[in-house]
């Protein structure tokens, strides 16, 4: 599965730690957040991944290296600056092998999502994204999209949830997409009026890390799980 960890921002809502270092090598329980990340998808069995960098992408690179050590093996999509979600996704196909489906998580979530809720793949006739939903957390009441009982995404309706930084992507969405735009949700949009997006209700843990209290709040929950991390 063509895997992309999207890790290419600025974190400027969790500065002043982001100054010197990149959000995604923040320490969550003794390990870097993307550390995290790995080796869920290692577990899924995931075994080759992109990580697209801009900000302090160098340290990014020094510190997971080719994968090796988390049982992977990884490769790097350069921005020299970002690119945001659809401009990356654009600058790192080149990068994934000949698959059309492209699973695409956000460098700053943790969770404990299982990937493997992901397949079977959709029928790209009738399905374009897969996106993954969530509860709205305290600091996103209003939510992102409505999921219909059939599992379609659409861009509002009631009962609205927040999106995960989760998705499977299929090629076609990001190829057609028109080139001004470096923007993923107004392409999800569109798709969604075609009936083209699906969606599952994720219950269990997740956290968008985007602030130094977010972050110390899941250090904590993670060393209390893991009284040893």
């Amino acid at each position: 599965m063509n895997t992309l960890i999207l890790a290419a921002g600025r974190g400027e809502r969790m500065r002043p730690l982001t100054l010197t270092t990149p959000k995604p090598l923040l320490p969550a329980a003794g390990q870097p957040l993307i550390v995290h990340q790995l080796q869920r998808l290692a577990a899924a069995g995931i075994r080759h991944l992109v990580i697209n960098t801009a900000w302090l992408g160098e340290q990014i690179e020094q510190a997971l290296g080719d994968g090796a050590d988390f049982g992977l093996g990884i490769r790097y999509s350069r921005e020299p600056e970002p690119l945001e979600t659809l401009g990356g996704l654009r600058n790192a196909l080149p990068l994934f092998d000949d698959g059309d489906w492209i699973l695409v998580v956000n460098g700053d979530i943790w969770s404990d999502f299982d990937f493997h809720t992901l397949w079977p793949l959709p029928d790209p006739q009738h399905c374009l994204a897969r996106l993954v939903l969530v509860d709205n957390p305290g600091q996103h009441p209003q939510g992102d999209f409505h999921l219909d009982k059939q599992g379609q995404v659409h861009g509002s309706g009631p009962d609205q949830l927040t999106f995960a930084g989760i998705s499977l992507l299929h090629r076609q969405l990001i190829e057609q997409a028109p080139l001004a735009e470096n923007r993923l949700a107004p392409v999800l949009k569109t798709a969604m009026t075609r009936g083209l997006v699906s969606g599952l209700h994720h219950q269990g843990q997740w956290q968008d890390i985007g602030t130094p209290e977010r972050l110390a709040n899941l250090d904590r929950q993670l060393r209390q799980q893991d009284p040893h991390s």
